[in-house]
């Protein structure tokens, strides 16, 4: 596993089989004015490397902050995390935005492109942020993997919306991250651009490809992943594997209807 760029992070590489990220008995607990909202209750979950993990519960099931808490955006009331083969509960602030910015990928439903750069710029933020001077060549491949290398001097103004995510993809990729996390990637998008997203997703999944996590409301892009995991009630309610459409419907149903664990 390469090292991180700046001083050294304390790491433990995962053996053979060893999850990509590692959430041990997660309890997340928001404090409010009126007391104490449990978001999360004693989470055990694995993603192994390469693979791609759909994320769906009803609305206040704790799948966001599930992705917030492993993706080391949000601290864990009490249980360990680990990501890349590091104990996030070890790492001060600023390690965890290094590990962040050197190791993990971001895609967002809203894209979160920067309007007055061109793709290949966009694209190339990640590298500037972290003072490395990327090659023409480097951002032009990585516009290349998902489609886009006819496009790398267009604005976001100037693309679909589903060109944009591709850019967003295309931005979280060129760092090389071994996880990458979607947030409603296809919330924003017609069905065929949708379509277009969740494929490109799938695909870059794989023995040599990063461990795809994302969050969805929606059963069709569920079925892209090769694995669901639902919540309810901030715990986790089951699992499918090779999913479809139907199946995952069928499960939400269940869950929406009060129907429990699995």
């Amino acid at each position: 596993m390469r090292q991180l760029s700046s001083s050294a992070l304390p790491e433990t590489p995962p053996a053979g089989g060893e999850p990509a990220v590692r959430l041990h008995k997660v309890t997340k607990v928001y404090r409010t004015g009126g007391g104490a909202v449990t978001a999360l209750r004693e989470i055990t979950l694995g993603f192994a490397p390469g693979t791609f993990t759909a994320v769906m519960g009803p609305s206040g099931s704790g799948k966001s902050t599930l992705l917030q808490c492993a993706a080391g955006l949000e601290r864990p009331t009490s249980g360990e995390i680990w990501l890349a083969g590091h104990d996030l509960g070890g790492l001060s602030e600023t390690r965890l935005t290094l590990l962040r910015r050197e190791r993990i990928g971001f895609v967002f439903q809203s894209f979160n492109l920067l309007p007055s750069l061109t793709a290949r710029l966009n694209v190339a933020l990640p590298l500037r942020l972290a003072r490395r001077r990327p090659s023409r060549q480097e951002i032009t491949e990585v516009l290349a993997s998902v489609g886009l290398a006819d496009r790398a001097g267009h604005r976001p103004s100037e693309l679909s919306g589903g060109q944009q995510q591709r850019v967003a993809i295309a931005r979280a990729l060129v760092t090389k991250p071994e996880v990458v996390f979607a947030d409603e990637p296809t919330g924003m998008l017609d069905s065929a651009s949708g379509r277009d997203v969740l494929r490109l997703l799938r695909d870059l999944a794989g023995a040599h490809g990063p461990t795809v996590i994302m969050v969805t409301h929606d059963p069709v892009a569920a079925a892209y992943a090769d694995r669901v995991v639902f919540l309810a009630d901030g715990q986790v309610a089951g699992e499918l594997h090779g999913p479809s459409p139907q199946s995952v419907a069928a499960r939400m149903t269940g869950l929406e209807i009060g129907g429990g664990r699995s």
